[in-house]
């Protein structure tokens, strides 16, 4: 059995065999990868070198863009490569990595939204004790939390991927993810679905926590306008984050696991698209523009270069 599997690349509305369009793609991805590198890179530097920002909420922001930086390095190097070179074909091991990079990073983006609600819940509901709840010992323990999870979720996906024969090659997706691969094998796959059940209803358990923790923030700002300020400024970004992930990841999972084979070739490849271009470019730009201490800071910094 051939130790390859074959990955076809579908881009928005790329005619088969088209070189003109093949470049143009390549220009428009490179673009959109480097926008999120600098985006990403910037708000980080910003956050790591302001120690004014040095606190819990801002902290977690820069673990969010490490995350979007790791998250998208899985996906555009590959994807770009497979449009200059007209090169679809992925060994299987690779097919994995990128499979565990791309859905562990939007775990971790997942978990580390959940504890930036938890973190916003103790800073406007229970004020008197943020720096002794958050202090420097449980920022570190749930920094750890936001990786340890989604890491340990998919590499026992992959460890169950790896038990299956795979008799069929081709992956009608821009890029490798378990649900694909499972797919391609010609053995029972009971327990692999019941690990991604397991896992989805885990991670539907965690948006129900940062729904709930954000319902609780409204009602306990009602009472106070500086409460209601403190929400607008700092966890309305959460919110557009929270949206952002659930939307992207709940269309691009039903499209792969439910979309029959007449599902329309460009919906398949927005959906998939969707993961990989918009929480990594617009989280940031939201954060970045809606938080004031980030924007101002950024501008300091930004000065302090021209000079």
């Amino acid at each position: 059995m051939d130790n390859k599997t074959y990955v076809t690349v579908y881009t928005l509305m790329e005619p088969k065999g088209s070189k003109s369009y093949r470049h143009v793609y390549f220009t428009c991805f490179l673009v959109l990868y480097a926008l999120i590198l600098f985006v990403n890179i910037w708000l980080s530097v910003v956050i790591i070198l302001e120690r004014a920002l040095h606190e819990p909420m801002y902290i977690f922001l820069c673990n969010l863009c490490v995350n979007y930086l790791y998250g998208a390095t899985g996906f555009y190097p590959k994807f770009l490569h497979d449009l200059i070179l007209d090169s679809y074909e992925i060994p299987s091991f690779m097919c994995r990595l990128q499979a565990f990079v791309i859905y562990s990073s939007a775990m971790c983006e997942c978990t580390t939204l959940t504890v930036m609600a938890y973190d916003r819940h103790v800073a406007i509901c229970r004020p008197l004790d943020y720096h002794s709840k958050m202090n420097r010992n449980t920022c570190g323990m749930l920094l750890l939390i936001c990786w340890i999870v989604p890491f340990i979720s998919m590499f026992i996906g992959v460890m169950l991927l790896n038990r299956l024969a795979v008799c069929k090659y081709h992956i009608d997706k821009l890029y490798c993810d378990s649900w694909s691969m499972v797919k391609l094998s010609c053995e029972s796959v009971v327990i692999n679905n019941i690990m991604a059940l397991v896992v989805l209803l885990f991670y539907i358990c965690l948006t129900t926590l940062i729904i709930v923790s954000y319902i609780k923030l409204i009602v306990a700002c009602k009472a106070s306008l500086e409460n209601r300020r403190k929400f607008w400024q700092t966890c309305f970004p959460h919110i557009f984050s929270l949206i952002n992930c659930s939307f992207t990841v709940f269309f691009d999972s039903m499209c792969s696991r439910y979309g029959s084979s007449n599902t329309p070739e460009n919906i398949i490849v927005v959906f998939a698209l969707l993961v990989v271009i918009v929480p990594p470019l617009f989280n940031p730009l939201i954060y970045g523009l809606k938080l004031k201490e980030v924007r101002k800071r950024s501008f300091k910094l930004c000065l302090n270069v021209i000079k």
